[in-house]
Order: structure tokens, then sequence, then C-alpha cells
């Protein structure tokens, strides 16, 4: 499972501070989660709330990230049981766990120790064997965690878990539910490139992305393969082009499935999906990935409700795309 994304979505948007009408237009960016944020909404006030926002964003990495040494989900991973779960990390771990149960493992956040193993985590890389995979997948499956009175226990001690593949996402929910709350609905939120769009632009011009073409190297320049355009929805997208290194020849995808302990070797490039929740989407775009094209369109064709959007390469090594029904009507002319 990819654990670490890197950004894919491209926010096409200006970089100014104007007034539109009766509504000011406020945009403000920043560091924070190991990536970059950048926020732009349209409010009566023109109230900046840039520092709000960033105590809000503190507030979640002390909650869920791992590379926190005191964050509460570090404690867990290392251990400490009596640390009482949050409302961030009750509500990340329940839906990360059904979505696990609802992509047959796909998504899974015990994967940890696989991804470091591998060299994706904050560990060095490993020298990598069979037998080591093998003793390493006993600690690995969302069925081996529970929630019990607000505290997640394991079933083993050697259990971690990295959110990584889904907290971004949530976070681009927090921060969206943030300005609701102050009576913003015009605005579009981006963490590491999960991006969620709420209401329109000034003049009710309709908020832009851009999805990135996969690129054949980590270092090429970032290209735009298809722009859509977004109301009330999140859009989250992961891929396996930007993050692998290559040992004795072998090229290492940063997606490990958390069935085999190994990294993925399929055709699908990037996978971007659309849904209510920035969250829901970061964590089926991991899935999906995982997955491979086949498998995830057949599970698209059961979740109807799913619309994504899959760069692929064909068997004569092509790029080629799938969208969904839903998906295609928001693509525009590149």
């Amino acid at each position: 499972m990819a654990m670490k994304k890197y950004f894919y979505l491209i926010l096409l948007t200006s970089v100014i501070f104007s007034c539109n009408g009766r509504q000011k237009k406020i945009k403000f960016q920043g560091y924070a989660e190991g990536t970059y944020y950048a926020v732009t909404y349209f409010s009566k006030d023109g109230i900046n709330y840039q520092n709000e926002i960033i105590k809000l964003l503190n507030d979640f990495e002390n909650s869920a990230s791992i590379y926190r040494k005191n964050s509460l989900i570090s404690k867990i991973n290392n251990n400490d049981t009596n640390i009482i779960l949050d409302k961030t990390l009750n509500d990340i771990i329940n839906k990360s766990i059904q979505i696990s149960k609802e992509t047959n493992g796909a998504f899974d956040i015990t994967v940890s120790p696989l991804v470091n193993a591998w060299g994706f985590g904050y560990t060095d890389t490993s020298n990598i064997t069979k037998p080591l995979i093998d003793s390493l997948l006993n600690y690995v499956g969302y069925n081996k965690i529970h929630i019990i009175n607000n505290k997640l226990l394991k079933d083993n001690k050697n259990i971690k878990l990295d959110l990584n593949a889904i907290a971004k996402g949530y976070s681009v929910d927090l921060v969206g539910n943030f300005l609701k709350s102050k009576g913003i609905n015009n605005f579009i939120i981006d963490i590491g490139g999960e991006v969620k769009a709420n209401g329109t632009k000034s003049q009710g011009k309709a908020w832009e992305i851009g999805i990135e073409k996969p690129c054949k190297t980590m270092y090429d320049d970032r290209e735009i393969k298809s722009k859509i355009i977004l109301k009330d929805k999140a859009i989250a997208t992961s891929g396996n082009y930007r993050k692998f290194y290559i040992k004795n020849g072998v090229k290492y995808s940063h997606t490990i499935d958390p069935k085999t302990g190994y990294p993925v070797s399929h055709s699908l490039l990037s996978a971007s999906v659309i849904s209510d929740k920035c969250m829901t989407a970061d964590a089926y775009a991991t899935a999906f990935m995982v997955m491979g094209l086949e498998k995830a369109k057949l599970f698209i064709e059961k979740h109807q409700n799913i619309e994504a959007y899959f760069i692929y390469s064909d068997a004569k090594n092509n790029m080629k795309v799938y969208s969904t029904k839903g998906f295609s009507k928001l693509l525009r002319e590149n």
C-alpha cells in the first residue's frame, strides 16, 4: 500500500489577493505534514484564518503523524497502553478498517513494517529476503487491531500503524469543516495534492484541477495530463512513478501489497478518485494502486458511488486512460 504519497494534482488558481464583488479572495500557503498546503477562499469579512488553520494542522499532526515522536499514533506504535484515542484517530482508524474490509485488504494501515523494510518509511533499507517478508506479514492485517473503549488494542506488540495513505485526506476535510464553520462556502484546499473544492470562484466560475501526467523518472518536469472541474467534492490521486528506488537493476515501487508483502507490479500508473470526503478518496486511490487496473475496474462496477480516473500502460507501453462516466463528465480539454 502506498503510505507516503507525493502530490499528483495541480491547483489551477490565481495567486493574488483581490476583491470580487461583495466577497474578498483570501489565499495563503505554507508547509505542513511534510508537504505544502494551499488554501483559497472567498468571504464577506475578508478575515485571514491562516493562523487558525496552522494550529489545526499542528494539532492534527500531534495526533496522526508517525514522524512526530510524541504524537498519539507514535505512542501507540511504541505500545503505550494508556493512550485514549481522540476524535481524529477514532475517525481515521475506523474509516481505515471499513475501507480495508470493502477492498479485501488492498488498503491496510498496518502495512508499516513492510513499508519500512522496503525502504519507504523512516528507517534504512533492509536486505530483503523471503523469510524476512514472511515474518513481517505476521504483523500485518487490519483484522489484528481493535478499538475498545476508545483504546486501540493490537494482537501483537510488533504491529505498527502508518496513516499516511489516508491522513492527508482527513486533514483536508478538517480544514474544509473549519471554513464552513466560519460561514465560508466557496473555497479550495490543497494539502500535498489532496484537494477539496466547495462552491465556486468569483462570478460563479468553477474550480479547476489539473491531473499530472505520469513521468518516467522522479526528476522529470511535471506536466498536466487532464483537467477537471470540481464542486462540493474532493479528489485524491495515488501513483507509483515518482516514489521508487532501483537496486541491482530492479525498480521497486513504493506501493506495497499488504497481502504478498512485495511492491506491486502492474500496468496502473496512477489512480484519481472523487468522493464527498477527501479521506475516502485518499484511501480508495491507494487501494486501487494495490489492486491494479482490472481489479479496480471490477470494484468500481460494484460500487457505483465511486468516480475514478486511471492512467495506465498498455501492452506496447503506451499511456492510456480509463475513467468512469461520472468522472468523464467533469473532464475538460487540456
